[in-house]
């Protein structure tokens, strides 16, 4: 049979064979093409009673409306894109792709939780108090007495959107993802008790949507001048915060866009991960090849892209947030990969002349202090076969088009 075949391959025209060449790679093109359509996850959309919070008074508790800076991107995006593709010249530019409303507080802390009623506590409570001690919870800090910390006097580059040193204060957003345990009593019971009153905001998705679906949406609704989003588990040390803020602060670039996450990169070799089995340290280096061979450049040198522990400044992200579509574990990468692809700025001089582009949004992998807890709920040889397959369906949907940073 393969000698009848080569016979007729070597008996066939060269132009014939070539067209027969093309005519392969096009039908597998347009067939993968239209097999990503079908199987690359897309977040399902946001239900009305996913934007209210709960929170506690003096006297109880009350649900009010959630705050959302997506909204009012959309919008403008949306009315950018009609204009775009109406082509009319007599109205102005309403929208930027990277315009959002002004910060309220200086850190939003987003938690995504779901069961956590046995580990929530301990990680509220590290993380309340290293928040009242470095931003108190006034927004304005010049009402009060106290003295906050200030920014480094070092010279710094000329940054647009930089950070206002008047404004201070917190608010953490605990994203309940259709949690069936006591997660909401006991982060509203700890709110009342510390008078974390409209600080601490309990928002819940009517169904569970994935520790990214999570993340995204806790991300959409931040009013800080920086936004964290840390596990629920308390496995990151909470006052790491800091070195992730100087971190962020170091990259940033002319539109003050930049990211820090949190590594346990340096902990590979210690006692944390020497004694985890031998199997879930396999999956863990096959999973960190895969990346490296799928992954853009930037990305793929990270040696920490799932640690649970990273920082955004405001405005890096409208180029990040809105284009999500990961909500299960791979939803990090798709966060760096995006950052990574960011729209070019302006570099600015000393005297905020412009000088030159920067591409991209810049990230700086912080090692910090890691610890193992229990109770995880990753299932290491499932979800890691998940997260591979996860990663190589993300990647080849960016690449063909199938995902997009247009909104049409």
């Amino acid at each position: 049979m393969m000698e009848a075949l080569t016979s007729v391959i070597w008996e066939t025209p060269a132009h014939t064979l070539f067209a027969a060449s093309v005519a392969l790679v096009v039908f597998a093109f347009y067939s993968l093409f239209a097999a990503l359509h079908l199987i690359a996850p897309r977040p399902r959309p946001v239900l009305p009673s996913e934007k209210t919070y709960i929170t506690t008074t003096p006297t109880g508790t009350v649900t009010r409306q959630l705050p959302c800076w997506h909204d009012r991107w959309l919008a403008d995006r949306h009315a950018s894109e009609a204009r775009a593709r109406n082509d009319d010249p007599t109205k102005t530019d309403i929208a930027d792709t990277g315009s959002i409303e002004p910060a309220e507080v200086r850190m939003s802390v987003v938690f995504p939780a779901y069961n956590e009623e046995d580990r929530i506590l301990p990680t509220l409570k590290e993380a309340v108090e290293y928040l009242d001690a470095t931003f108190s919870r006034d927004p304005h800090p010049h009402h009060q007495q106290k003295t906050l910390p200030k920014r480094p006097s070092t010279p710094r580059k000329h940054v647009m959107n930089a950070p206002r040193d008047d404004l201070s204060g917190y608010e953490i957003l605990i994203v309940n993802d259709g949690s069936t345990d006591r997660t909401v009593d006991v982060a509203l019971e700890f709110s009342r008790e510390h008078g974390l009153h409209d600080i601490l905001r309990v928002v819940t998705l009517a169904k569970n949507r994935g520790k990214g679906g999570s993340v995204t949406h806790g991300l959409r609704h931040v009013r800080g001048e920086y936004a964290l989003f840390a596990d629920a588990d308390g496995a990151s040390k909470f006052s790491d915060l800091g070195k992730l803020i100087e971190g962020c602060e170091e990259v940033v670039d002319g539109a003050h866009r930049g990211v820090a996450i949190g590594s346990r990169g340096h902990l590979v070799g210690s006692e944390a991960v020497v004694k985890r089995s031998a199997l879930r340290n396999f999956l863990m280096r096959s999973f960190h090849l895969v990346l490296m061979i799928l992954t853009p450049p930037a990305t793929s040198r990270i040696r920490d892209t799932q640690c649970g522990f990273k920082l955004f400044s405001r405005a890096a992200l409208p180029h990040i947030v809105p284009y999500m579509h990961a909500e299960g574990w791979i939803f990090d990468i798709e966060m760096l990969m995006l950052a990574e692809s960011a729209p070019a700025v302006p570099v600015l001089g000393h005297d905020g002349t412009v000088i030159g582009s920067s591409p991209g949004i810049k990230v700086a992998e912080v090692p910090i202090d890691w610890h193992e807890v229990g109770g995880s709920k990753l299932n290491v040889i499932q979800d890691s076969i998940k997260m591979a397959i996860g990663l190589a369906v993300l990647r080849a949907s960016w690449m063909m088009g199938v995902y997009r940073r247009r909104l049409t």
